[in-house]
């Protein structure tokens, strides 16, 4: 039967007399300016007979209300900042050189921490069997063992928080049936990226622990894996705070002139550059490349060191050689920079409202911070407090830059 009404009815759809018998929003409120406001619709009320049909042949169609949006815009706010946590205590843990102090991993049975001498020195005993205790750590203490340990066992426990924080209030919100269809793939593609990132964590850790008999180098994690485990911490961040964001904040109807086009593009273009930033910062953290050249703005004596392409063939320089890491490290970096200010500056060509204003400000002053504090740490063979805080600041400067991004999207028609 729906079969053999479908076509009618979509002859009908532009009718006039269908029209009136069809109960449209309630009127525009009259506030005495060209915008108008239209109020919200009452039960039993529909704007289109698409929508009509829908009720009529398929049952009541359950829309996410705003009252819903609002509370998933804040649950994926609260998200983004349990990834961000993550990302700075792993930072931190790279920085204390704790990250392979645990050599096994079990989801439930690491929960519980050592409770007495006895597992204490077992637990020492199984980090001695490997390379970083017999290499780098040889006279190592017991005290000094549980500092990194329960460095290490901090990041893995906040990283089981984190996947709660997604899991859990996801499973509830869409029993209770207030994601949308387009929603619900966003939030699967979310709670997978972060077992993915579980899973990526370890194999990072695996790359540290093996015997390496050719390598004169100290016992470290696999750069290359470490790039990939901060890399899709950034992607979830993102992903969770740009749909927290277009949730919560609502959108700027602005006049889609050709300066506003080319200042969006030049927005996406320079958040696309800031996130390179950042993770070109794995490759230095993972290299200890900070403390090769530690003068700004020269290296060394010269503005090119002469180290560049040690390796063949040349493409492992980029990855592999520290200076080079640390030299691509700061082009971007001053890019990054160079990039901001001319958004901020094209920004105030064009009427735009009082929020996108003050995000473009807050984006120029935190990357002319986040500057300094890569030179101070630079310059001071990167102390562990400063260096922390110039990777946080990293995080901060992405974070701005997915605000002005979504200031200026485009309102759909």
């Amino acid at each position: 039967m729906q079969r053999l009404l479908s076509p009618p009815l979509k002859a009908l759809m532009g009718s006039p007399c269908l029209r009136l018998l069809v109960p449209r929003a309630a009127p525009r409120a009259q506030c005495g300016c060209s915008c108008g406001i239209s109020r919200p619709l009452r039960p039993g009320q529909y704007s289109t007979v698409s929508e009509v049909a829908l009720q009529a042949g398929r049952g009541t169609v359950s829309l996410p209300s705003k009252a819903a949006e609002r509370v998933v815009g804040r649950w994926l706010l609260v998200c983004s900042g349990t990834v961000a946590g993550a990302v700075i205590l792993g930072g931190v843990t790279r920085l204390t050189e704790s990250g392979l102090s645990m050599v096994d991993w079990h989801l439930i049975k690491e929960m519980k921490p050592p409770t007495n001498q006895e597992e204490w020195e077992a637990e020492f005993q199984k980090y001695q069997q490997f390379p970083e205790f017999k290499i780098l750590n040889h006279d190592m203490t017991l005290a000094e063992f549980k500092f990194i340990w329960y460095m290490e066992y901090s990041h893995r426990m906040w990283g089981r928080l984190v996947g709660l924080v997604y899991i859990l209030p996801a499973a509830y919100f869409w029993r209770k049936g207030w994601l949308s269809r387009a929603m619900k793939g966003r939030v699967l593609a979310l709670c997978g990226l972060v077992c993915f990132q579980g899973l990526l964590g370890w194999y990072m850790v695996k790359s540290g622990l093996e015997e390496k008999p050719d390598s004169h180098d100290i016992p470290r994690v696999s750069q290359y894996r470490l790039a990939a485990h901060l890399g899709s911490a950034l992607v979830l961040y993102c992903a969770s705070l740009w749909t927290s964001l277009s949730l919560l904040l609502p959108q700027h109807k602005l006049p889609e002139t050709r300066q506003l086009l080319w200042l969006r593009r030049f927005a996406h273009g320079t958040a696309g550059l800031v996130f390179l930033t950042a993770l070109s910062g794995a490759f230095v953290a993972g290299l200890d490349a900070g403390l090769v050249y530690n003068s700004f703005p020269k290296m060394g004596e010269s503005w090119i060191p002469e180290d560049l392409f040690t390796f063949s063939p040349i493409l492992r320089n980029v990855f592999e050689n520290p200076t080079m890491v640390q030299f691509d490290h700061r082009i971007l970096g001053i890019t990054s920079v160079t990039a901001v200010t001319a958004l901020y500056f094209l920004s105030r060509r064009i009427p735009l409202p009082r929020r996108t204003k003050v995000a473009a400000a807050t984006l120029l002053a935190l990357a002319y911070t986040q500057a300094g504090l890569g030179i101070s740490t630079l310059l001071m063979y990167v102390p562990t407090p400063l260096a922390a805080t110039h990777q946080s600041g990293s995080l901060a400067l992405l974070t701005v830059a997915l605000w002005l991004m979504n200031e200026l999207r485009r309102v759909p028609k």
